[in-house]
């Protein structure tokens, strides 16, 4: 997804998505590739981390199986 530099302040950049502009995200600046400014134009995407929500799950599970057994 693409979205635009609209502002930065106090270390904080507002984007907003550059298709249409009802996406809006703040974001600490130190997120952004250093040199981002106003107007610049970002991508964005998320990646699935298995193992962490594997892991996750592991640990919900198991403090839930302590609390049932109690």
């Amino acid at each position: 997804m693409d979205l635009t530099i609209d502002r930065i302040e106090e270390g904080i950049a507002a984007l907003i998505g550059k298709d249409d502009g009802t996406v809006r995200l703040t974001v600490p600046l130190p997120l952004l590739p250093q040199g981002s400014r106003e107007g610049d134009v970002v991508t964005l995407s998320f990646t699935r981390n298995e193992p962490a929500t594997r892991s996750a799950q592991e640990r919900i599970t198991a403090l839930q199986d302590r609390l049932k057994n109690r």
